[in-house]
């Protein structure tokens, strides 16, 4: 099983890609019997792992289910295989598997005053601010966690506007206008994302945000 470790909201049903620069856990999951059908205990088994064809020797031996392994690079694969046996030899198992790193990707969401962040609708298109002010939160996908969580940085109108998860827009005057919103996220120095969401609010032209 390739556990990645990357990034994912909280309580987020599925699981991240492959992150690039980064890496996952691969873990073995033992099923053996003996003659008399009695189940072998997994920290009892040894375990030789190999990644690209190459046996890890400090990655191996009894009880040793499960190893952290480099994502390769951009475009290429990385296989990993692990045999499994019992110590008097009776037993023996294996499987293998391989796996690619997979582009990160940044996605916005509306965080609601009473319900909190509408995670089950990502923002695309146009986003009409029709009350006083809205707050969206940017969400990093797949992303390496090699220091934390991502960094998001928010921009408005191409200007630098905060750094940080979400952001608030409060829309002043009296007049309809547009705006472009755009988030970029970033992890170490060659890994990002980034998103843009053109913005319309009030009923006559206005760029001046407060609140940001």
């Amino acid at each position: 099983v390739a556990e990645p470790n990357a990034s994912a909201p909280a309580l987020y049903p599925g699981k991240p890609l492959i992150p690039l620069e980064g890496s996952t856990r691969v873990v073995a999951i033992a099923n053996m019997r003996d003659a008399g059908g009695k189940s072998v205990s997994a920290s009892s088994l040894s375990y030789s792992w190999s990644v690209d064809g190459v046996q890890i020797a400090n990655a191996s031996g009894i009880g040793k289910e499960a190893i952290v392994v480099a994502s390769p690079l951009q475009y290429r694969d990385r296989s990993v295989s692990v045999v499994v046996k019992s110590q008097n030899g009776a037993l023996v198992g294996g499987a293998s598997l391989s796996f690619s790193p997979a582009e990160p990707i940044l996605r916005i969401y509306k965080n609601d005053p009473l319900l909190g962040i509408l995670f089950d609708h990502a923002l695309s298109g146009t986003y009409t601010i029709a009350d006083t002010e809205a707050t969206l939160y940017g969400v990093p996908y797949s992303f390496p966690r090699l220091s934390g969580a991502p960094q998001i940085q928010w921009f408005l109108n191409g200007d630098s506007a905060q750094t940080g998860d979400s952001i608030t827009l409060r829309p002043s005057g009296s007049g309809a206008g547009s705006a472009s919103l755009s988030a970029s996220a970033s992890a170490g120095t060659s890994v990002h994302a980034a998103m843009s969401l053109p913005l319309s609010f009030g009923a006559e032209k206005s760029f001046n945000f407060f609140g940001l």
